[in-house]
């Protein structure tokens, strides 16, 4: 009998959140993906995870703290032992926070690193691990407009997204050779959520004009990356709005 998991093939995102993260697992599922999403609270996926199995989709949740390294390596194997082989790991943690430099401690800054950087790492490496076996599989990372540049306030977040960028780049270069695609992504402007709305309503209003990012349109990107043939990768994406500035 044919091994019909292993003809199966699954989608993780790591920081599953109600807009990106959850544009991008959708996507993904309406392309018949087993989808992962992981939060560290299991209960904040629930809505989630049954609007794809409504759409007809297959989801499945994990309240994982993406910064705990035993956590990480046993999702990964629950994943390829009891659901389907990863082909595809998007990264989509934030941690965007705002201090002045004399008021960031170090615990601010310990925290942003080990969310959007340590993290990344332990995601990238168990990735790499099941991957490179099977010469196939596509790596994402969300980065920001924090990747290339810092801005005042962001020491920490900028640090963070900096090792973030370097890690993606250096793993590009390992891993291509390997069959698998590693890309980072550049999110530059605001992203279509109700906490914009609430907070930025001058800048929301401008979602008419498309003056904002529409998270269905980022996960349109994801999976643009994930297709691509491989003489023609792409491994830096800058997603930004026709209006939105570059400083």
């Amino acid at each position: 009998m044919p091994d019909t998991k292993a003809a199966r093939r699954s989608a993780l995102i790591v920081g599953a959140g109600d807009a990106t993260g959850g544009a991008i697992a959708r996507r993904f599922a309406r392309e018949g993906y087993a989808t992962i999403v992981t939060r560290r609270e299991l209960p904040s996926l629930d809505g989630l995870i049954a609007r794809i199995r409504a759409d007809g989709g297959e989801a499945h949740g994990f309240g994982t703290d993406a910064r705990d390294e035993d956590q990480t390596v046993q999702l990964f194997e629950t994943i390829e032992r009891d659901i389907a082989p990863l082909e595809v790991v998007v990264f989509n943690i934030g941690a965007n926070v705002n201090f002045p430099i004399r008021e960031t401690t170090s615990r601010v800054y310990r925290k942003v690193w080990e969310m959007a950087a340590f993290a990344g790492f332990l995601a990238g490496r168990e990735a790499a691990r099941v991957m490179v076996p099977r010469a196939r599989g596509t790596v994402i990372f969300t980065g920001a407009t924090a990747s290339i540049r810092g801005g005042s306030g962001f020491s920490a977040f900028s640090g963070a997204k900096f090792a973030l960028r370097s890690l993606a780049q250096a793993m590009a270069r390992e891993l291509g050779p390997e069959g698998i695609h590693v890309a980072h992504t550049i999110i530059d402007g605001a992203i279509d959520t109700e906490w914009i709305a609430k907070n930025f309503p001058a800048r929301y209003a401008l979602k008419e004009q498309g003056g904002i990012l529409n998270p269905e349109h980022i996960a349109d990107a994801y999976w643009m990356l994930h297709a691509q043939p491989r003489d023609a990768w792409t491994h830096e994406l800058d997603l930004r709005p026709w209006m939105e500035k570059m400083a």
